[in-house]
This record gives structure tokens, C-alpha cells and sequence, in this order.
């Protein structure tokens, strides 16, 4: 059952979404082939730090953050990739690397590929190692408010 909490923000703001079981996976790329989605409409959460603060990077399966890129369109000093030590007890509802990405649950600034918003869906980790969600990807926009910048780069 996908996290509580996501659960319950979705149907009080009465979002029609899909809740998807597979066999386990820990890889985006995994998660995308056995629940038979392509990669560029499974997202992928990445936490990252952004001078000192964690954040949400969100982009498609098949793509990679460039923690670069990331820096410069933020213009902030230093970007890196969070460690699991960093970012564990900000998701204790969630399997480790299996975050949703909904910031706005957890106090986290979520930054999206536009990539993502191309698509009519978007399909993310509901929590845990084996359930996805599959939802609009307006809906999406309209609860969570990221922000739309170009910092994926193709695998």
C-alpha cells in the first residue's frame, strides 16, 4: 500500500490516480520495465544538498542529474548528491531510495526535469520497493509547485 500520508493528500484534494504492484526493484530503470512504463515517464527522486539544505531532483528514469547544471541554473555554490545518512530520517514513512516525489509532504524543495512535464503522466515509487503511482502530470504540477529547470542529462 503506497505511503499513507501521499495517500491520503491525494484523495483529499480528489486526485484520480493508479497504484501499480510489481516485483521488487531498486533501480528506476528496474521499476519502469516491470511495471512495463517507459523510462521517460518514470520518475526518479534524487535527493540532493543544495548549500547545506536537501532538496528533490526529479527527472526521468533514463536520465541522470548533473549536479553542475543543477548549481549553475540554482545559482547557489555547491550542489551534491545526499547521502542516505543525510536524508533516512526525513522519510521515515518511506523504503530507503523509494521516496515519491512530493517535497511539499516532507519540507523539501522539488525541482523537475522538463523532461517530466512533456508527458500526460508521470509515474513515480509510492513509498516502497514494489508500488508506483500513475497520475497526471498536471495534477502533479498543480499539488507539488516544482520548479521546472533543465538539469538532467541523457544516460
Amino acid at each position: 500500500m503506497p505511503v499513507r500520508k501521499l495517500r491520503e493528500f491525494l484523495d483529499t484534494h480528489k486526485i484520480k490516480y493508479v497504484t501499480i504492484r510489481h516485483s521488487q526493484a531498486f533501480t528506476a530503470q528496474e521499476v519502469a520495465a516491470r511495471a512495463h512504463i517507459p523510462g521517460k515517464e518514470m520518475a526518479k527522486t534524487v535527493i540532493v544538498n543544495v548549500d547545506g539544505r536537501l532538496a528533490m531532483a526529479v527527472l526521468p528514469a533514463s536520465s541522470m542529474v548533473d549536479l553542475d547544471l543543477l548549481r549553475e541554473v540554482l545559482g547557489v555554490k555547491k550542489v551534491e548528491l545526499a547521502t542516505e545518512r543525510e536524508f533516512r530520517t526525513q522519510f521515515p514513512d518511506c523504503d530507503a531510495g523509494a521516496m515519491p516525489p512530493f517535497g511539499n509532504l516532507y519540507g523539501l524543495d522539488v525541482f523537475v526535469s522538463p523532461r517530466l512535464a512533456e508527458d500526460h503522466e508521470i509515474a513515480f515509487n509510492a513509498g516502497t520497493h514494489t508500488e508506483l503511482i500513475r497520475m497526471s502530470y498536471e495534477d502533479f504540477e498543480r499539488l507539488v509547485r516544482p520548479k521546472v529547470l533543465a538539469f538532467a542529462a541523457t544516460v
